[in-house]
């Protein structure tokens, strides 16, 4: 019985975890879950999955919790789940910059983790990767990209290779002429051709910011110097990426557009067992690859440039990121302002080599403040 602390239940991965959980009652449990807020169904979550600590982050009033569920809220009830002592595994569903200190938090632990949060290693990848080192911890990629690299390598991150092939769908405005990008609507980024996925990242997606994004978690991950990260766009979303070797053969991982199997995949590595539907290849009848038109997709440049220049560039990156798609998302700003909100803000930062927690903190917090002022 493998043992789970998930922190961020209620969000789009949070919640496929559950399911995976529930499907093999035998083999897994989730011991203590974690969420910001939404409380009612968080309240639900916990009534389904009985976890022996339930938190939930924001401030507030007590939940009805099932008998044997301890609820707590706040700060310091967040940061237990996610050092949980009952856990095998922590699993990081959690979105944002939030997903930084829950994995310092199971690191300094000594636990592992299943790790579904970018933002995590953008903002603090050196940090994190250096303490996992230090303690001895297991990161298993539960992005369906890092988990095919993953797979690829033979589940060894040190694996030798030649070359990563990052795949990438185009996202839900991929079509859509260039000069109609400024008025496209929130509704219409959103409308995601392959995945079913969360706001924020179906945005990031359709920007291919989401992209960027990973270039630089497969440094972290896998040691890999940028020239050696290519982006295919494959519309297909089947060929989920693929590793080239020395020798010129390229391993591609393949399957349904689905989060069930790199999640399922993190926990019970490396033995395999039923999960998602299969491919019919017959119905997918070809795959398709091309390359990303940088026109169409600026906040995909310039996270390659901040991949390039690194310190806390990734850091502030993420940080604009985050201020200016939930300003795209409530009506504040035209699709096409959030590369320009990002190119603004990173323009506006000193960059620095960050040390600690609290320097990453205070690098996110002055990009924030940076990207807010461009929004008046």
């Amino acid at each position: 019985m493998k043992k789970i602390a998930l922190v961020g239940s209620t969000g789009s991965i949070g919640r496929q975890v559950i399911e995976v959980v529930s499907r093999y009652p035998g083999r897994f449990c989730i011991t203590a879950m974690a969420a910001n807020s939404s409380g009612q169904a968080f309240a639900r979550q916990a009534a389904a999955v009985r976890p022996a600590f339930a938190a939930l982050r924001q401030e507030g009033s007590a939940l009805p919790m099932p008998a044997g569920t301890r609820f707590a809220r706040g700060e310091a009830a967040f940061e237990e789940v996610c050092a949980f002592p009952d856990a095998d595994v922590v699993f990081i569903a959690v979105t944002g910059f939030a997903g930084l200190k829950a994995a310092l938090a199971a690191i300094a632990a000594g636990k592992d983790i299943a790790l579904a949060n970018k933002e995590c290693l953008v903002a603090g990848g050196d940090l994190v990767m250096r303490a996992a080192a230090e303690k001895g911890v297991k990161i298993m990629p539960v992005d369906s990209e890092h988990s095919a690299i993953w797979q690829c390598l033979y589940f060894e991150r040190s694996a030798p290779y030649a070359r990563i092939l990052l795949t990438a769908s185009g996202g839900a405005l991929r079509d859509v002429p260039l000069e109609k990008l400024p008025y496209v609507t929130a509704k219409e980024a959103l409308a995601h051709p392959n995945w079913n996925m969360g706001a924020k990242i179906t945005v990031d997606c359709a920007t291919m910011l989401n992209k960027g994004f990973e270039v630089i978690e497969a440094m972290h991950l896998y040691g890999a110097p940028a020239d050696k990260i290519e982006v295919l766009i494959h519309r297909e979303s089947i060929v989920h990426s693929m590793v080239e070797f020395e020798d010129g053969a390229v391993l591609a991982q393949m399957g349904v557009p689905s989060m069930q199997l790199p999640i399922q995949l993190a926990l019970t590595w490396p033995e395999r067992i039923p999960c998602a539907e299969r491919v019919d290849f017959c119905k997918v009848g070809a795959l398709h690859f091309e390359a990303v038109d940088l026109r169409r997709y600026p906040c995909f440049s310039l996270a390659l440039a901040c991949a390039k220049t690194g310190k806390t560039a990734p850091c502030a990156l993420n940080a604009a990121g985050e201020v200016a798609v939930d300003a795209f998302l409530k009506g504040q700003i035209k699709y096409t302002q959030i590369a320009e909100i990002i190119s603004g803000t990173l323009s506006a930062q000193e960059f620095f080599e960050a040390e600690s927690y609290a320097a990453i903190e205070a690098a996110d917090g002055q990009a924030r403040a940076a990207a807010r002022s461009l929004l008046r």
